[in-house]
């Protein structure tokens, strides 16, 4: 039985694994966008009928001419990549919501929103295309559907587990119980999430600096946005996300590779 268990896990990892074409790395993925999207877009139109939505004014102008200008960015990159139909099942909308959090977000299939709140700190064009290309880049990489595949996956190691320790006894079990549910939180669930921090701020400068945007200000707006944070917040191994002081420290590290893929990709006008 525990053979058959195991044998059925490795099976589905070796299925779930796809390339995907703007990272050029097999990620697990048990969720196809033909499934995913029909989703986000529904949840998308109940969010914004359940919010306020900013209408007319120069900063939902700026996050509308901001948002086509990283569409743009982000075809122009899949074409040079030679993955133009990547894009193709995508219905793209940028949206200025009435909310006081410092927050964005993409839903998978390029819906974006952007909360009034992180305004004062994006401040300009070039502010607000660090944080919505950030966040379109964890639509492209897949990081949705990733990190819905690693709760799966998650689901499916406790199942391996109890089994594995079926002839032990009950107090044993729920040590080894315990123990697993710490260990693949802090050891798999939360550095993937870090890992998908980093790819897409790695995404982010390039699609900013296509969009036509210096990728260098993206260090200031990461610094306001430390700056916001006044450094607290838990230790880096425990949190979802790189520490402000890593993240800026990787941003200035890519910004010449992506400004490198700009001027060969061609920047938008």
């Amino acid at each position: 039985m525990k053979k058959y268990v195991f044998l059925g896990i490795f099976g589905a990892l070796v299925i779930a694994c796809a390339t995907n074409p703007i990272t050029g790395k097999q990620n697990l993925n048990f969720v196809s966008n033909s499934e995913l999207f029909p989703s986000s877009f529904q949840q998308y139109s109940q969010f914004l009928s359940e919010n306020k939505v900013i209408t007319g004014t120069a900063d939902a102008k700026r996050v509308e001419t901001v948002g086509y200008k990283i569409k743009a960015a982000a075809e122009k990159y899949l074409n040079y990549l030679g993955q133009s139909q990547y894009l193709k099942d995508y219905r793209w909308e940028y949206k200025l919501v009435d909310n006081k959090e410092v927050n964005a977000w993409c839903l998978p299939g390029g819906k974006i929103v952007v909360y009034s709140g992180i305004l004062p700190i994006t401040q300009d064009e070039a502010g607000l295309a660090t944080v919505m290309g950030h966040e379109v880049s964890h639509a492209l990489a897949n990081h949705g559907a990733q990190r819905m595949s690693a709760a799966q996956l998650q689901q499916i190691g406790g199942v391996a587990l109890d089994a594995a320790t079926s002839n032990k006894s009950e107090s044993t079990r729920q040590i080894f119980s315990q123990a697993y549910g710490i260990g693949s939180e802090v050891g798999v669930m939360l550095p993937f999430s870090r890992s998908n921090e980093s790819e897409a701020d790695k995404i982010g400068l390039t699609l900013m600096a296509i969009a036509g945007y210096n990728p260098d200000d993206a260090v200031t707006f990461w610094s306001r946005m430390a700056a916001k944070s006044g450094g607290s917040g838990t230790p880096e191994f425990m949190s979802t996300h790189p520490s402000d002081a890593t993240r800026i420290a990787n941003i200035k590290a890519l910004i010449p590779e992506a400004k490198a893929i700009a001027l060969k990709v061609g920047t938008i006008k």
